[in-house]
This record gives structure tokens, C-alpha cells and sequence, in this order.
């Protein structure tokens, strides 16, 4: 009997082994997989836009071929943008604004998130405020903005930080009160204090969720970011694509447009990293 029992134990063990591989080896054909499915979309869409730019547009209406350029001409303007350091430049000017009011947004609201979803007199004196002024568009600010900041950088970091501070916060709030409450029951059975119980179970429980309204509120600034300096900067991509409209040079509107969207992307993929290194126990 010990033999048959030790024989099978061997079997499974033998045929437990080579599982681990293969799911290494699945894991990578499903990103592989990723990779070459969104470079093909890509490269369709690209193809698309090129042939309804050069030849059916032009074919149907003559004078609308100038509003739509193909891609091979936008890649020309961005090269040209690129060579002559101006895209650089506006660039800079943007993604110093979008950091500069997103860091200051993530000080400001990531704290009164978890004040406000941890202790239910605060918020009942808050939450009116927060629900008053958040169905306020960014947008409804600017002229007020300019009137208080007047053009400049000051007014476009307000305009952003209206944009993006309540997806922050929201999302924190949410985060701090979805906690189970098993956890909370258990940490006081322990006798642990309230500042040791936020800071030790509520904290970490929430950094999921903070993660997600830091994440959201990084990609509302640079749509805020946009409508600001199309209206009230001097420099930066908004303010690019604002200038490229007034010559009617449709092929720099896109590579300005483009470009936000790479750079929307390159730091989204930064805060996943951040997240990934961060929360390590966290698989969701």
C-alpha cells in the first residue's frame, strides 16, 4: 500500500513539473500576440488614413484634401518639428505644466480622499462642497482663470488641477471606504489605535484605488492641459496646434495631437510600473 501511495505521489509530482514552463511559455505568446495584434491595427489604420487621404478624398471633394494630409505628410511635419527642436520645446512647456499641477493635485487630494472616507463627520461637512463644484466643466474656469492669473503658467496649472483633482479624490475615497470591515473588526480585537489602524491596514487596503484616480486624473490633465493652452498660453502642444490652425497647416494640428497621445501613453506606463513595483501583493 505505502508503495502504491509513494508511485502515485511520483506520477503527480512527474506530471505537476512541467506545468510551470508552459505557463511561462502561454504567458509569453499572449504578449507576443499583444505586441504584433496592436501593431497591425496600427499599421491598418495607418494604411487607411492613407489611401482615403491621397486618393478618395480628393476624388470626392477637391478642396477638403488639404484638411485631411496623410500620414506620409505628417510624419514629414513631425521629422521637420523634431529637426528644428520646436516640438522639444513644446513639450517641455506641457509636460511641466501637467506634472507640476498633477503632483500638486496628488498632495493635496490623495489626504483629504482618505480624511474624508475614513472619518464620516469630516466628510459630512466636505462632501457638499465636493458635490457642488465637481459637475463645474474645467472649462467654465478658464475665463475667471485668466482674470485671476492672468496668461501664464499659473493659469494653466489651475485649470489642470480643477480637471484632474476629483478623479483623484473620488477614487480615494472609494478606495478607503470599500476596506473590508473584517479587516478593521480584526486589527481592533487587537487593540490597535486608529492612526495605527490607518496607517497600517486602511493605507495599504486603498493604494489600489489610489493608484487608479492617480492614473485617471494624469490622463484628464492632459485633456484639460489642451483646452488651456489653446486658449491662454504661449507655448506648449495646445498652443502648437492653436498656431498650426491659424496658417492651416492641418499636417502640424496632427503631429501636435499625436504627440499628446504619446506622451499620454509613455506616462501612463510609468505609474503602471510604479504600481507593479509598489504592489507586488496586489493582483488585480
Amino acid at each position: 500500500m505505502t508503495e502504491i501511495i509513494n508511485q502515485d505521489t511520483a506520477l503527480s509530482a512527474a506530471s505537476a513539473q512541467p506545468m510551470a514552463p508552459r505557463k511561462a511559455s502561454r504567458s509569453w505568446v499572449v504578449d507576443y500576440e499583444q505586441y504584433v495584434a496592436g501593431a497591425i491595427s496600427i499599421f491598418v489604420l495607418l494604411l487607411a488614413w492613407e489611401i482615403l487621404s491621397r486618393w478618395i478624398i480628393p476624388w470626392l471633394n477637391p478642396r477638403a484634401a488639404i484638411l485631411m494630409p496623410p500620414p506620409s505628410l505628417v510624419i514629414e511635419a513631425g521629422w521637420d518639428a523634431v529637426r528644428s527642436g520646436v516640438l522639444f520645446t513644446h513639450i517641455l512647456a506641457s509636460t511641466q505644466r501637467v506634472l507640476i499641477a498633477w503632483g500638486a493635485v496628488c498632495a493635496i487630494a490623495i489626504p483629504l480622499g482618505i480624511a474624508m472616507g475614513w472619518w464620516g463627520r469630516f466628510n459630512r461637512y466636505l462632501n457638499p462642497i465636493v458635490e457642488l463644484v465637481r459637475p463645474i466643466p474645467p472649462l467654465a474656469w478658464i475665463p475667471i482663470s485668466i482674470l485671476w492669473f492672468g496668461i501664464g503658467l499659473q493659469q494653466n496649472i489651475f485649470i489642470i488641477m480643477i480637471g484632474c483633482f476629483f478623479p483623484v479624490l473620488l477614487n480615494t475615497i472609494h478606495g478607503v471606504r470599500s476596506i473590508d470591515p473584517v479587516l478593521i473588526r480584526a486589527a481592533r480585537n487587537f487593540c490597535a489605535s486608529d492612526l495605527k489602524i490607518l496607517r497600517r491596514v486602511v493605507l495599504p487596503a486603498a493604494l489600489p484605488n489610489i493608484f487608479t484616480g492617480a492614473r485617471i486624473g494624469l490622463g484628464v490633465a492632459w485633456m484639460v492641459l489642451v483646452a488651456a493652452e489653446l486658449v491662454a498660453a504661449t507655448s506648449g502642444l495646445g498652443f502648437m496646434i492653436e498656431d498650426a490652425r491659424n496658417f492651416l497647416r492641418t499636417d502640424v494640428i496632427f503631429v501636435g495631437m499625436i504627440t499628446i497621445g504619446c506622451m499620454g501613453i509613455l506616462m501612463e506606463g510609468v505609474l503602471r510600473i510604479a504600481q507593479s513595483k509598489l504592489l507586488v501583493w496586489y493582483h488585480g
